[in-house]
C-alpha cells in the first residue's frame, strides 16, 4: 500500500481583534451574515487559505486587496456561505404546496397561465429540483400551467454545481427509488446526473438578497422558498431580507420559511397561514 504525503499545514496567520471586525463587516455588508469572535476559528482558517491562495503577505494586505479585487470578494463570499442541503428536505412545505398552495393560487389563473417559483438561497441546486421533481410526481394539474421555477444563490461556484445537476448519493438518500430512476442518469464515479429535460427547466443565477439591483432583474414570484437563511442573519438583516422577499412577492404571493423561523417575530407585512402540512406566509 502507498502512503501518501502528509498535507502541508496551512498558513499561520494570527487576526488581530480589529482586523477581525474588519473582516466580519465586510461579510456582513456583502451577505447579511454575522460571525462573531465566537467564530474566530472558523474566519482565521477561511482567510488563512485565501491569503494562501493570493499570495498577500498578511491580513492587513488581503484586506487591501479586498478593496480593489472584486474576483476575490467574490471567492471569499463563496468561502463563508453554508450549502447543507438535500433533496426533499422539509418535505411537509412541498406537500403544502402541491395540496394547498397551488391550488389556491390557481383559483385565479387559467390553464396556461405562468406560475413562479423562487428557491432562495438555491445552494447547489437540490430545492430547486426537488420542488420540480416533487411537481411531476405529486401535482396533477402541473402540465395544465406554464411552472417557472428559479434558482438563486450568493455563492457563484453553489450556482455552478446546480446547472451541472450531479448529486452524490447522501443528496439522494430520501428521495424515492423510482424517482431515482425516473429522473436521474445512472451513477458515474459515485455521482448521479439529473436528466437533461428536468436540469434544463429549472433556471439558476446568481443573486444576492441584499441586492436590490440584482433582484429587481428577476421579476416577482407566486411562492418563494427562502428555508433555513434568517437564522444567519442579525435583526437589522432579517428586516431587509423580509423586505426584500416581500417586493419579490406578487400580492397574494406565499413565502415558505424554515421550520425553526417565523417572519411573525420580523416583519409584520406579511399574513401567517396556517396549512394542513406547515405554517407559511402570505403578502396581502
Amino acid at each position: 500500500m502507498s502512503s501518501r504525503p502528509a498535507p502541508a499545514p496551512g498558513p499561520d496567520i494570527s487576526i488581530s481583534p480589529d482586523e477581525l471586525i474588519k473582516i466580519t463587516r465586510l461579510i456582513y455588508r456583502w451577505t447579511g451574515m454575522t460571525f462573531g469572535e465566537g467564530k474566530r476559528y472558523y474566519i482565521e482558517r477561511r482567510i488563512g487559505e485565501r491569503i494562501a491562495k493570493t499570495g498577500c503577505a498578511d491580513t492587513r494586505a488581503y484586506l487591501a486587496m479586498l478593496g480593489t479585487d472584486a474576483e476575490e470578494r467574490e471567492v471569499l463570499i463563496n468561502a463563508f456561505t453554508i450549502n447543507e442541503t438535500y433533496f426533499y428536505r422539509e418535505a411537509h412545505q412541498f406537500e403544502a404546496l402541491s395540496k394547498e398552495i397551488l391550488p389556491a393560487i390557481v383559483a385565479d389563473k387559467k390553464p396556461g397561465d405562468l406560475i413562479r417559483i423562487w428557491s432562495v438561497p438555491c445552494s447547489t441546486g437540490d430545492e430547486a429540483y426537488s420542488i420540480a421533481l416533487w411537481l411531476l410526481e405529486n401535482w396533477a394539474l402541473v402540465d395544465a400551467y406554464n411552472v417557472e421555477i428559479v434558482g438563486s444563490d450568493i455563492d457563484t461556484k453553489a450556482v455552478e454545481a446546480a446547472m451541472e445537476g450531479r448529486f452524490a448519493a447522501r443528496a439522494l438518500q430520501r428521495l424515492p427509488e423510482k424517482v431515482i430512476e425516473a429522473y436521474f442518469e445512472p451513477a458515474h464515479h459515485h455521482r448521479r446526473k439529473i436528466i437533461d429535460d428536468l436540469r434544463e427547466s429549472v433556471h439558476f443565477n446568481a443573486a444576492n438578497l441584499f441586492d436590490g439591483a440584482t433582484l429587481d432583474s428577476l421579476g416577482r414570484f407566486d411562492v418563494i422558498f427562502c428555508r433555513n437563511l434568517l437564522i444567519y442573519f442579525d435583526e437589522d438583516s432579517r428586516l431587509a431580507a423580509a423586505n426584500n422577499l416581500h417586493d419579490r412577492l406578487v400580492p397574494g404571493g406565499y413565502l415558505c420559511l424554515g421550520h425553526s423561523e417565523s417572519m411573525s417575530r420580523i416583519s409584520d407585512r406579511f399574513d401567517l397561514v396556517r396549512l394542513d402540512d406547515a405554517i407559511v406566509y402570505r403578502r396581502a
